[in-house]
């Protein structure tokens, strides 16, 4: 192709890689084409570099180019209480400490505190979250405003709440959030009832009926740990999955946080039934709430992605370093070393993510048309040298901070590691004195 015949991109990326398509394509010394908000092309470099002419190449010495990592389950503005509770049961923890902590924030605390985990996520190669939390409106404003692309939702549950006050004015307030970001090009609405044990039968039935009119996921945390499931069976004479089948709840629109505690049955039930779920492992164990029988889930053709969950009960949101507890997890758990692959774990962060929040037709693997959510890492690195196996590398050598460059729908929102819209300094400086604040320290 003659030079003054070459096609216009964007950006060039130059590297390894790493497509995560339905072949798990990989493409050595190979480029990814970018216009606007889109991928244009995936090819070899020699190929692309020939074809296009671009705005911007981004490459480096040793660069792996791959889908940009996908959260499903996250609670951003609890970065403000990493720490402040920890070693603590379940419903101490939630009850005793996060609860009455979470009664003195405000919207702007959660906004700053959000964006302290978007700026954290970014540096760590996610470009792709699910957040249900108070203030959601304030979360979405910040992901609106960090570039990252976010499904968000408020949650509502049978006692007033510290944003809306009385459940009558949550309902209103998730409608509100419903028509403000309809055709938002990155911030989606979710609807999330807490869970079934915070949650009466009339308002799990209501949000979902919410859900179908806006067609939007419902999120809601399940089966996490064993006092969860004792409460709900006291209290319905079900088990929490078997009580929201009992409501005709359950279905394609469903993302089940948690599901720690499941039995064979329920299982099958949720594949029945098209049920998504939001894997957190690091978070289960400190908790000690359990594992998740993940390996059953998967075998059953369960979609399960991975969460980090919030910052106070992980305590980091880091997808690299959950991918590697995922994988490890359930290999000691069940004492064998071949259940949960580096591959099927990498999917799990990726297309299967992207699969939980049905936005597999834009995200979570680089091919032509879809969205340009992308990251490159620099290999160059003695914990990366050598490299037999890439998705191994990826799972349990590779750390967030390999990140080098990260693009979310297309703009580059990190360059060499350095924000290109975010103030990160001035963002930490903000929480700190939020945290001062929250614990009556200043």
């Amino acid at each position: 192709m003659n030079q003054e015949n070459r096609r216009k991109c964007d950006i060039l990326l130059l590297g390894t890689v790493v497509t995560m398509d339905s072949n798990n394509t990989v493409i050595d010394n190979g480029a990814v084409a970018v216009r606007g908000a889109t991928i244009a092309a995936v090819g070899p470099a020699w190929e692309l570099q020939k074809q296009y002419e671009a705005g911007e190449t981004l490459t480096l010495p040793k660069a792996l180019i791959m889908p940009g990592l996908v959260n499903v389950h996250t609670h951003a503005a609890m970065s403000c209480m990493r720490g402040l509770a920890d070693d603590l049961p379940l419903m101490t923890w939630l009850q005793e400490h996060i609860f009455p902590v979470e009664g003195r924030l405000t919207g702007a605390m959660v906004y700053h505190a959000s964006l302290l985990s978007m700026v954290e996520m970014i540096k760590s190669g996610t470009t792709s979250f699910c957040d249900m939390y108070l203030f959601a409106d304030d979360v979405a404003r910040a992901a609106d405003r960090s570039g990252m692309r976010a499904w968000v939702g408020e949650v509502l549950y049978d006692f007033p709440s510290p944003n809306y006050g009385e459940l009558a004015a949550g309902f209103a307030c998730v409608e509100e959030m419903a028509q403000r970001y309809k055709n938002h090009p990155l911030v989606s609405i979710t609807m999330d009832p807490h869970s079934v044990y915070t949650c009466a039968p009339d308002l799990l039935v209501t949000l979902k009926e919410k859900a179908v009119d806006h067609d939007c996921p419902y999120v809601i945390h399940l089966s996490e740990n064993k006092d969860e499931v004792e409460t709900v069976l006291q209290r319905y004479g079900k088990t929490p999955v078997n009580h929201l089948e009992a409501l005709g709840l359950l279905d394609e629109r469903v993302i089940a946080d948690h599901c720690v505690m499941l039995s064979a049955e329920e299982i099958a039930l949720l594949s029945r039934r098209q049920v998504k779920v939001a894997h957190c492992p690091e978070s289960n164990m400190k908790l000690a709430s359990g594992v998740a029988p993940v390996p059953e889930l998967l075998a059953a053709g369960v979609t399960v992605g991975l969460g980090t969950d919030g910052s106070a009960s992980n305590n980091n949101v880091d997808l690299f370093a959950e991918m590697d507890m995922a994988a490890k997890l359930h290999k000691v758990h069940r004492l064998d070393p071949t259940v949960m692959t580096a591959g099927e774990t990498l999917h799990m962060a990726t297309m299967g993510g992207a699969r939980v929040l049905g936005a597999q037709q834009e995200i979570g693997s680089l091919e032509p048309g879809k969205k340009a959510d992308m990251i490159v890492l620099d290999l160059d690195k003695p914990h990366l040298t050598p490299m037999y196996n890439i998705a191994s590398h990826l799972v349990y050598a590779a750390k967030g901070s390999d990140v080098a460059h990260s693009l979310i729908n297309g703009k580059i929102v990190m360059r060499h590691r350095q924000l290109t819209g975010l103030d990160e300094k001035e963002i930490i400086a903000q929480v700190n004195e939020m945290a001062r604040v929250l614990t009556g320290k200043r």
